[in-house]
């Protein structure tokens, strides 16, 4: 009866991460459209509401994800092994992005410093800070790191500085999803959400996105980016505050809502989600060399324009995710840490505990 019972639970966590697998893929996708979306936000009602529909769930997704996911890895060497990977793929791609960009991307508004994350490598900059948050909250009890965690995240419009710099703001914001990813009781939201409200998720998803693509919504799309603090919104402290509660309103309806699109089995999609790094730190490239090209704009901006650029950004996904890719590019993508360093950082550690 024990080794039945032991059996059970380790194909339920089993179909548990291979969902988990699964859903990735689908949001790294979603990041990709959104990027091909993003300069037609301007000219097509369409583009725009299906932009905002992904932009509604699919950061706190991907971040509550990488909150799951860090559950076996947060502590110990392989934590320590972890944020030095984070901090050299950081350097790599921030020297490749700005020197494509000061050459040839050219994207309006972009400061080129290692203290402004270019664009989507934001996220990089954010991991590693809210791995730091977590280890250092881990001894207080769930309650209380989830109520930091919201605290912080609708205190960061309150900062006197541009939400850009380390991608302060963003990270703050989107703090309590990778706190509710990491001590998330997995099983209670895999039963609702998948295996009782299937249907009422998928419809109430499709409902959402219709209806950012036939309302016009008012809100400024940096309530939805997340990296701008209340001043550069040009909104009070108070009203700051209620929207940025409706944001994360929103955001978990939303967000909740998408999870019934995640298929459950393992299939090409648990392969393509072992690898969705290689798209989100490489797809950027493909995307704004199409940009800087006119490729995008050239399409036009009709329905059908949009609804091709979605299709594209699929197929893109499924290209880079692809094991070839892998092979060609994990020196750039999973860098080893150089000796020196990793000597330096243990004559360091031993240091501190010699000294304490």
């Amino acid at each position: 009866m024990n080794t039945a019972h032991k059996q059970l639970t380790a194909h339920h966590t089993e179909a548990i991460e291979t969902y988990f697998i699964n859903l990735r893929f689908l949001l790294i996708v979603c990041v990709v459209a959104g990027n091909m979306l993003e300069p037609l936000v301007r000219h097509s009602a369409m583009a725009e509401g299906i932009f905002l529909w992904i932009f509604s769930f699919h950061m706190p997704l991907f971040v509550l994800v990488t909150g799951f996911f860090a559950r076996s890895n947060l502590h110990g060497r392989t934590g320590q092994r972890v944020l030095r990977t984070i901090l050299l793929q950081y350097i790599v791609f921030q020297s490749l992005y700005s020197l494509l960009d000061m050459t040839f991307f050219r994207v309006d508004g972009v400061v080129h410093s290692f203290f402004a994350p270019y664009l989507l490598l934001w996220f990089l900059a954010g991991h590693a800070f809210w791995r730091l948050l977590a280890i250092a909250l881990h001894r207080l009890s769930l309650p209380l790191q989830l109520t930091i965690a919201i605290l912080l995240g609708l205190l960061a419009g309150c900062l006197p500085l541009d939400g850009v710099w380390l991608a302060i703001s963003r990270t703050l914001i989107y703090f309590p999803f990778f706190m509710i990813g990491y001590s998330l009781n997995v099983s209670r939201l895999y039963a609702m959400i998948v295996q009782k409200h299937r249907w009422l998720g998928t419809i109430g998803s499709v409902l959402l996105m219709l209806s950012f693509i036939m309302l016009h919504w008012e809100l400024p799309h940096g309530w939805f980016y997340g990296n701008q603090t209340f001043m550069q919104l040009g909104v009070s402290l108070e009203h700051g505050l209620l929207i940025r509660i409706g944001m994360y309103s929103l955001q978990l309806v939303a967000s909740l809502a998408f999870l019934a699109w995640v298929p459950r089995r393992v299939g090409y999609l648990t392969g393509w989600g072992g690898r969705t790094l290689y798209v989100f730190l490489l797809h950027g490239l493909v995307v704004r060399t199409l940009v800087a090209a006119g490729f995008v704009h050239a399409l036009g901006y009709s329905p059908a324009s949009v609804i091709f650029l979605v299709l594209f950004s699929i197929l893109m996904a499924v290209a880079l995710a692809q094991p070839i890719v892998q092979k060609w590019t994990k020196t750039w993508i999973e860098p080893c840490v150089p000796r020196p360093i990793t000597v330096f950082w243990h004559y360091i550690q031993h240091s501190s505990s010699v000294t304490k």
